[in-house]
């Protein structure tokens, strides 16, 4: 059981033919009729049920646990509406309400029957039995129904379709008639109301008590539903044996989100099914497995301990109880240094207390992994050192993977023909026959081969950019896209900049062989994240200017496409040339865009951070460019407090000028201040510190794109070569390593 918040789906049609083996049957059916497949296939509207990499990676893996014949449920909240729809007005991010389901879902099927009614608020009854044992009971709570909307998950070439069952928060009473008969319009349905908002939005701002409260609601609804789903199933298959239920059932915590699960089944185990704490503590251990995605502390989670004692008041003292024995099974280990007691504890004491999920979730699991091996190194040494020394064998690395059938077969049909009239149908079922390719690098006939089809992908990716945006590219210059969530680890800033040098170095020696470039970039900020939104300004403004300059003319763009989603990226994997992947080394988990990208052929530029560590080992440090500050020289470089003033040199100096004179931004000449007093003042993201290598390794990226002998079998070997990326490597890692299921495929 795969429990996530976000499940980023993408279209399902296409996907489903392809499983099923009925895409051509499909596809000549309709144009018998006078329909055309793309078209039919185009009116089907994303799933607004994700933001980014996490959801991505959670559908994927859904994707694989049905290929490969695991028996699996996905377990997440039924949004009504997604993160956001995406506009740009003025350059500026505008953020309006992502109805996805506007029209209905055509995949889903509702089943009523397993409503889940799930109790919040309320307080702790102390209560004593016959024997003197404590018997807590939860009362005066309020209710909210969870109804199952189920999302069918089909996998490629068998028999398995698993489920992603979906919660959507109902009301236990939708219609108070007496209110309405005294003229309470508004009144009367306000529980309805109430109760449909927790499956409304996907991450509401938690800004607010309001917002951080929802959030908290939204997490224990969505588990409390799943548990109760989850164990009414096995009571029906093997009675009240719990013993039996870690031995019968693995629930895996994709991020920090879904960690209330663990007091949750403490608390369905001990107070509803009479289960002794310590054989319902060993049973929850053994069920539960937590997949870390971030060491950025803001993400890891805590709740205040006053919202939880309001909320949820009975997992608040489970909590206490929990850590209590932890804190004393540490002790009689021998680890009696105050400090580490502190920092291994579930309660952050200093200042508000707070509950640490990220804590609750390594102790209340079996297996702890990291998504990528330098992740995980950096999770051991930075955000759970202290609980590693307690528990050093528990931490564990699997590192992510993406499915195949969604980002090279079905987006990228033309490169996934070209591949299966030279090696055949089994590729499809077995990503490392990929390699086979290897030897075709040196065959120009087929590199030629290969280069015309990913040149017909630009050709389409140049239409879309031309209708979405507006700007008309040169399909023969260099595709250099970023696309993923706008953060300022991720540094869009650095790309931005550096397109601001090139530009500047364009101008000044327009007679200079400059191959030509398009700047891709599309990803969604956070509403509330007002410098990754200023960033997004900064792009457009940078665009503005470039676009239309006669010096430079046609040999460089910048195009930002609006509204981010798994369709788009699925058009742009196929036709990019170059895979921004530049984050701070150190801060990336994993990345996934980083492995679709190099999969379809685009030459990875990045630092040595998350995935893209373990990509240059596969592709060869001869098909990749890495540059940049390790993860412990960034380390080393905070510690120092190194300020970016110290980095600045020629390229960058001049960039730096341009912001301040105000000639991107006439209209507010102070608009990019924050900006440039951040590089020169901490640099917080080693944007000012890497500028210089970054700009170097771009200008290798020209001399490469220059020999074109080079650069396509170079792209030929990173498609040859990404095979182990496949989901169903990772899957089956978990499958063996965390989940204990036998192999079956």
């Amino acid at each position: 059981y795969y429990f996530s918040l976000e499940y980023l789906m993408g279209r399902l049609f296409g996907n489903n033919l392809i499983a099923t083996g009925l895409r051509d049957t499909a596809s000549a059916a309709l144009a018998s009729l006078g329909q055309d497949f793309d078209s039919i296939r185009e009116s089907e509207v994303d799933m607004g049920l994700g933001n980014g990499g996490l959801g991505r990676l959670a559908a994927c893996f859904m994707d694989s646990l049905a290929t490969l014949d695991y028996p699996a449920l996905g377990y997440g909240i039924y949004y009504e509406f997604g993160l956001f729809k995406q506009e740009f007005v003025n350059g500026h991010q505008v953020e309006h309400p992502d109805n996805w389901m506007k029209f209905g879902d055509p995949w889903e099927v509702v089943r009523p029957e397993y409503a889940q009614e799930i109790p919040l608020y309320g307080r702790v009854e102390n209560v004593f039995d016959d024997r003197g044992n404590y018997r807590p009971r939860w009362v005066d709570t309020k209710s909210i129904l969870g109804v199952p909307h189920d999302i069918p998950i089909a996998g490629y070439g068998t028999r398995t379709v698993n489920l992603l069952r979906l919660w959507a928060s109902k009301a236990t009473e939708d219609f108070d008639l007496a209110a309405f008969n005294r003229g309470g319009y508004v009144e009367a349905v306000r529980d309805k109301a109430v109760g449909e908002t927790v499956s409304k939005v996907l991450y509401p701002n938690d800004k607010t008590e309001n917002g951080k409260e929802l959030r908290l609601v939204q997490q224990y609804f969505f588990v409390a539903a799943s548990l109760a789903d989850i164990m009414r199933v096995f009571v029906r298959r093997h009675g009240t044996n719990w013993e039996l239920f870690p031995d019968r059932v693995a629930v895996q915590l994709n991020d920090t989100h879904p960690t209330i699960a663990i007091p949750e089944l403490m608390r369905l185990l001990v107070d509803e099914h009479g289960v002794d704490w310590n054989t319902a503590w060993d049973i929850t251990r053994r069920t539960f497995a937590y997949t870390n995605h971030t060491l950025l502390p803001e993400a890891l989670e805590s709740w205040p301990v006053a919202l939880l004692s309001r909320l949820l008041p009975r997992h608040l003292q489970i909590i206490y109880l929990i850590n209590w024995l932890h804190l004393h099974e540490a002790v009689a280990a021998g680890h009696t240094d105050a400090d580490l007691i502190a920092a291994i504890s579930l309660i952050h004491e200093p200042g508000e207390q707070r509950v640490r999920m990220g804590h609750l979730a390594f102790i209340g699991s079996h297996a702890v992994n990291g998504v990528s091996a330098l992740h995980t190194e950096l999770m051991r040494d930075t955000v759970f050192a202290a609980l590693a020394k307690v528990a050093p064998t528990r931490i564990i690395n699997k590192t992510n993977g993406i499915s195949f059938r969604r980002w090279f077969y079905e987006a990228n049909p033309g490169l996934t023909a070209l591949i299966r009239d030279e090696l055949g149908p089994r590729v499809f079922d077995d990503p490392a026959a990929l390699r086979r390719l290897e030897p075709l690098a040196q065959n120009k006939a087929f590199v030629a081969r290969y280069r015309a089809v990913r040149h017909e992908n630009k050709l389409a990716l140049a239409d879309i950019l031309r209708a979405s945006v507006g700007v008309t590219v040169d399909p023969d210059a260099m595709f250099d896209v970023q696309i993923k969530r706008i953060h300022e680890y991720k540094r869009q800033l650095l790309n931005i900049l550096e397109t601001i040098a090139l530009w500047r170095a364009m101008r000044a020696a327009p007679q200079h062989n400059w191959p030509g470039r398009v700047k891709i970039f599309a990803g969604k900020a956070a509403g509330s994240y007002e410098r990754a939104k200023l960033i997004i300004k900064l792009a457009h403004d940078v665009a503005k200017t470039i676009n239309d300059d006669p010096v430079t003319g046609d040999r460089l763009k910048l195009v930002f496409v609006p509204n981010y989603s798994v369709e788009i990226a699925s058009r742009i994997v196929g036709a990019a040339d170059v895979s921004e992947q530049i984050s701070t080394a150190g801060m990336e988990a994993s990345g996934t865009g980083n492995m679709k990208l190099a999969l379809n052929g685009a030459i990875t530029i990045g630092t040595l951070d998350g995935a893209t560590v373990e990509i240059r080992d596969h592709v060869g440090a001869d098909n990749i460019v890495i540059f940049g500050l390790t993860a412990d020289e960034v380390a080393a470089r905070r510690k120092d407090r190194f300020a970016g003033e110290n980095a600045v040199g020629p390229e960058l100096a001049g960039v730096i000028d341009t912001l301040e004179s105000g000639e991107l931004s006439p209209d507010d000449p102070k608009r990019y201040a924050p900006i440039v007093a951040s590089l020169l003042d901490h640099d917080p993201f080693m944007v000012a510190a890497d500028f210089s290598a970054y700009w170097a390794a771009q200008r290798a990226l020209d001399d490469r794109w220059r020999d074109s002998d080079r650069w396509w079998p170079s792209s030929v070997l990173n498609t040859a070569r990404m095979g182990w990326f496949s989901s169903d490597r990772a899957i089956r890692d978990y499958a063996d390593d965390i989940w204990r299921v036998p192999v079956t495929a």
